[in-house]
C-alpha cells in the first residue's frame, strides 16, 4: 500500500486520501511485519543448524538472489539510461551488500534469524538481547550516529530487530491476546477503536516518530493488527486471507510489477479517478496480481519462481509449506 501510493504519488506530483492512510500505519506496519516474522520461531529455533540454516538463510537468499535478477531485467532499460551499463552492474553487485529496493526486507530476516539462534545457542539472556533491541531502536528513532546512517543494514537492524526478538520471546503471550480477542469481541473492537483514536491523534501531531513514542507506537500497533487479524479469522472469507498468508512471500516478491503496470494504465486510461483511488486500486493490483501468477505457475517448470527447487536445498527434508515459512 504504502509503495503503490508514494509511487502514484510520485508520478502525478500530488498526494491523495491515502496519503494519510499510509501515514497513520507508517508506525506499525514494518515492525509488525518484523514480530510477525518471530511469532513462530520459537517452533523451529532449536532445530540443529544445518537444518535451520538452509530454512531460515538459504530459503531466503535463494529468492533474494533471484528476484533481484528479475527486477533488473525487467528494469534494465531505465538503469541503462540513468546509470549507463558499467553504473547498472555496480547496481546490481550492491545489491548484494545494500539490500534492492524492496526486497530489503528478505535481505534482514535471515540476518534476525541467525542473530536470535546464536543468542539461543550461547545462552545470552532474553533481557539482555530486548534490552539491546530497545537500545538500537531507540537511538535509531533519535538519529544517533551511526544507527541513522543511510545504510539499509545497519538502519533497518537498529529498527527493526526489538520487533522480531519480541514476538520470538512473547508467542504464547500473542497467542492467548488473539484468543482472548475472540472470545471478547466488544471489548477486542473497543480497544481498537481507542488504539486508533490514540494513534491517529499522535501521527497528525507529529510526536509519531519521536523516539521511545515510535517504539510505544510501533509494539502496540502491532498489538492491534493481532487484535483485527484474531477478529478478522471469524469472518466467513478467512481463508482467503489464510491462503494469502500462507503464501505471503509471494506477494512480497512480486508485487512490483502489477502495482507498476497497473499505476501507468489508471494514470493513463483513468484521469476521472482521483487519485487516493488510484493508489488504492494499484494496491489491490498488487496484492491479487502475485497471487494470480503464483497460481498460474504451480506445478509447471515456472514453478521455481515462487517455489524453491530441490537443488537448492541444503537439507535433503523438504518442511511443508516452505514457500510461507
Amino acid at each position: 500500500m504504502m509503495h503503490s501510493t508514494l509511487g502514484v504519488e510520485k508520478v502525478a506530483g500530488a498526494t491523495g486520501w491515502m496519503h494519510h492512510v499510509i501515514e497513520f500505519c507508517r508506525l506499525f506496519r514494518m515492525p509488525d511485519f518484523f514480530l510477525i516474522s518471530g511469532l513462530f520461531l520459537a517452533n523451529v529455533i532449536d532445530r540443529d543448524w544445518r537444518t535451520y540454516f538452509d530454512r531460515k538463510v538459504v530459503h531466503f537468499a535463494y529468492f533474494y538472489i533471484l528476484w533481484v535478477a528479475i527486477q533488473f531485467a525487467l528494469k534494465k532499460t531505465v538503469f541503462v539510461a540513468e546509470l549507463g551499463w558499467q553504473g547498472t552492474a555496480f547496481a546490481y553487485l550492491r545489491a548484494f551488500w545494500q539490500p534492492f529496493g524492496t526486497l530489503w526486507f528478505i535481505y534482514m530476516l535471515p540476518i534476525f534469524f541467525t542473530i536470535a539462534k546464536l543468542a539461543r545457542d550461547r545462552n545470552v539472556p532474553w533481557q539482555v538481547v530486548m534490552g539491546f533491541g530497545v537500545v538500537l531502536e531507540i537511538a535509531h528513532a533519535a538519529g544517533i550516529p551511526p544507527f541513522s546512517s543511510g545504510l539499509v543494514l545497519v538502519d533497518e537492524f537498529a529498527a527493526r530487530f526489538v520487533y522480531f526478538y519480541t514476538d520470538y520471546i512473547a508467542a504464547a503471550h500473542v497467542f492467548r491476546f488473539a484468543a482472548w480477542a475472540m472470545a471478547n469481541v466488544p471489548k477486542a473492537l473497543s480497544a481498537l477503536l481507542a488504539w486508533g483514536f490514540a494513534n491517529g491523534v499522535l501521527v497528525a501531531m507529529g510526536y509519531a516518530t519521536l523516539p521511545v513514542v515510535s517504539l510505544a507506537l510501533g509494539a502496540t500497533g502491532a498489538c492491534a493488527v493481532i487484535l483485527f487479524s484474531a477478529l478478522l479469522s471469524r469472518l466467513s472469507f478467512a481463508d482467503v486471507l489464510r491462503f494469502a498468508g500462507q503464501n505471503s512471500i509471494v506477494i512480497y516478491l512480486a508485487f512490483f510489477l502489477p502495482m507498476g503496470l497497473s499505476r501507468a494504465l489508471l494514470l493513463k486510461f483513468a484521469p476521472f479517478l482521483d487519485l487516493g483511488t488510484v493508489a488504492l486500486l494499484v494496491a489491490l493490483a498488487g496484492l491479487i496480481g502475485p497471487v494470480i501468477a503464483f497460481l498460474a505457475v504451480r506445478g509447471t517448470r515456472f514453478d521455481f519462481l515462487f517455489k524453491r527447487p530441490g537443488w537448492a536445498y541444503t537439507c535433503r527434508a523438504k518442511p511443508a509449506l516452505q514457500p510461507a515459512e
